[in-house]
């Protein structure tokens, strides 16, 4: 049995496997600049049935991104084939033991039990679909992108809105306070999860309250796997965490070896009660 690669991230090798009958052609562009964050998408495989005029705009942005088209006719009408032609590859691409995880890209809940039976080989899934998907599927993934973000005019940061003055912010003991910012107003926005990232926060601190700012990232992930800061209107949770200064905390200590800032966070209310 062949030996796993390096999984850093920068080598982490995905298996993409794309329902085309349920996922848009107009996110495949978004699609793959997200993919690359995690990892290489090493394979890279879409089902569906070729012969018919529907999937015309996949064909169009195949060849650009060497997306290797799968066809599977439709024999019966109202039976899908496209989805049992993808399980089948995906468990034969599971027993090369080549990859560190698949990307599952389609709203259709026919997925979960796929999902699920790739996470219980150790394999890392990330699932790709619209804000119908049903949350079976979503929370079978370890995390779920919705494609509506994908899109072009879906990745551009929106105009700050001036709101409603938060609470002065207090001063820590060392470190350096990061500067607050406004958050995006959008009535169709979902609301942000306050009382969940509290939780965690408080889970996951130390005795002085402060979490590290990854580590609250990731088990909010673990926690609710189609989390994204940009649900909410903000590209990074960092932004995010900004923009809510009435109730959390941001502080700087010091830089990665790579450049990179890091960042702890705590409840504000845990700042008032001392």
């Amino acid at each position: 049995m062949a030996s796993k690669p390096n999984t850093s991230r920068q080598h982490k090798h995905f298996a993409v496997l794309i329902d085309a009958d349920n996922a848009p052609a107009a996110i495949v562009e978004g699609l793959f600049e997200e993919i690359a964050k995690y990892g290489v998408a090493s394979v890279k495989r879409i089902y569906g049935d070729w012969t018919q005029p529907n999937l015309g705009s996949w064909k169009k942005v195949l060849l650009d991104h060497s997306i290797q088209p799968i066809q599977q006719f439709a024999y019966t009408k109202g039976k899908n084939a496209t989805d049992s032609s993808l399980i089948i590859d995906a468990m034969d691409l599971l027993y090369t033991r080549r990859f560190d995880g698949f990307c599952l890209v389609s709203s259709d809940s026919d997925f979960t039990r796929l999902a699920a039976r790739l996470r219980e080989e150790g394999l890392e899934v990330i699932g790709f679909g619209e804000q119908k998907t049903p949350q079976p599927f979503v929370k079978a993934c370890d995390k779920f992108i919705y494609t509506e973000l994908l899109r072009d005019d879906a990745s551009e940061a929106e105009s700050p809105a001036t709101q409603a003055p938060e609470p002065p912010e207090a001063k820590p003991a060392t470190g350096n306070t990061i500067p607050t910012e406004a958050a995006p107003t959008d009535t169709n926005r979902p609301k942000v999860p306050v009382k969940l990232i509290t939780k965690v926060i408080d889970d996951i601190s130390d005795e002085d309250g402060w979490a590290h700012m990854a580590a609250l990232g990731e088990n909010l992930r673990k926690l609710k796997s189609d989390f994204d800061p940009r649900l909410y209107g903000f590209k990074k949770l960092t932004d995010l965490i900004k923009a809510r200064n009435g109730h959390f905390e941001l502080q700087e200590r010091g830089v990665t070896a790579t450049g990179g800032k890091i960042l702890f966070v705590k409840n504000r209310r845990t700042l008032q009660q001392q």
